[in-house]
């Protein structure tokens, strides 16, 4: 997947809880054992892998940098000081999971994965490629709709020590070293059954601890523009996903749902040729996603991201821009029931810039 960087965080933490579940299915359960476990017997500690001379100059490198971020993450930012993100493993595949989204074929709402310890996701991990297609494959011939994403991380939440994995050098070091902070913060604070509150603290936690990170080594602070696109093509989608809400509750027949579904998505297409033509001139980082098919379950992870991220920036201008005040409060909120939670939030929202 093309496009910005912040783009490819919608595919990056969303495997949580993948190794935590008790499924009703034994298969499922025994691959998530099995696949968690060849991490585990594969990792080697980062300090083995720098100082070992048959390690490749770019990848010590990059390595070093990243360690160094880790103990940024503990010292400076406030997050777990243990031993995840301290040893790496090199897979041989471009991702570590690959999540299976549905939702029905007249739906917006996701089908629920529901886990003992992470609760409610909209998606199911598969540590083999072919073993997601095959799940897929019976969701769909259920009429539902669906749509696989490729995973270079995920976070089990401080039950194992994740190493870094070969799938997230992809990114630069700057989203490689963001999203350690991002998946540590989920092991500090996660609320079961609210994604878009983990996932938007965890995004603010990502950053923020950016933004600091770098000041920290004298860089200066990234250029918004590649966040200033991906927030534009964001609304476009999420507004997609409105239509085709209002679309299915309209109550009119399932042909009529169908045409009206396909005339949608189509018109989204032209909406974004009209704004990239406008505003990002040159620019095709989402021709690919765009051209290619789209259904519900394609549009689930946009959005999860930072649907709160504002209202938590609001949090920790409050708390002077301290890291222990900002998580008590953020502890305070996680504390409360869903509903009253998410009214607080939307208070924060409205101080937000």
């Amino acid at each position: 997947m093309s496009g910005p960087i912040r783009f490819s965080r919608l595919i990056t933490v969303v495997a949580m809880g993948l190794v935590l579940c008790a499924c009703s299915s034994l298969r499922y359960y025994a691959q998530a054992a099995h696949g968690q476990g060849e991490l585990v017997v594969h990792r080697r500690a980062v300090s083995a892998v720098v100082a070992d001379p048959a390690t490749d100059a770019r990848l010590a490198a990059r390595l070093r940098l990243a360690q160094q971020a880790r103990r940024f993450a503990s010292r400076h930012l406030g997050l777990p000081d243990n031993r995840s993100y301290t040893s790496y493993v090199e897979l041989h595949r471009p991702y570590v999971v690959w999540n299976v989204f549905a939702t029905p074929r007249f739906s917006v709402e996701a089908l629920p994965q529901c886990f003992p310890v992470s609760g409610c996701v909209a998606y199911r991990g598969w540590f083999k490629e072919a073993a997601a297609k095959a799940d897929a494959a019976q969701l769909k011939a259920r009429g539902d709709d669906v749509w696989i994403g490729g995973v270079p991380a995920y976070s089990t939440l401080g039950w194992f020590a994740d190493p870094i994995l070969s799938s997230m050098l992809s990114w630069d070091d700057d989203e490689l070293d963001s999203t350690i902070f991002h998946e540590l913060a989920h092991q500090l604070i996660y609320v079961k059954d609210d994604t878009a509150f983990n996932e938007s603290f965890a995004t603010f936690v990502q950053n923020q601890g950016l933004r600091e990170w770098r000041q920290s080594r004298g860089l200066p602070p990234q250029d918004g523009r590649a966040q200033a696109m991906d927030d534009g093509f964001t609304r476009l989608v999420l507004d997609l996903r409105e239509r085709l809400k209002a679309l299915y509750a309209s109550g009119v027949g399932e042909t009529a749902m169908s045409v009206g579904k396909q005339r949608e998505i189509e018109a989204f297409r032209k909406r974004y040729a009209r704004w990239r033509d406008r505003d990002w001139p040159g620019e095709h980082g989402y021709d690919a996603w765009v051209a290619a098919p789209i259904n519900n379950a394609r549009l689930l992870p946009f959005g999860l991201y930072d649907q709160w991220t504002p209202a938590f920036g609001v949090l920790f201008r409050r708390a002077g821009k301290q890291w222990p005040a900002f998580y008590a409060n953020v502890r305070k909120l996680a504390g409360l029931p869903q509903a009253r939670r998410e009214q607080e939030l939307q208070l924060l929202l409205h101080d937000a810039p």
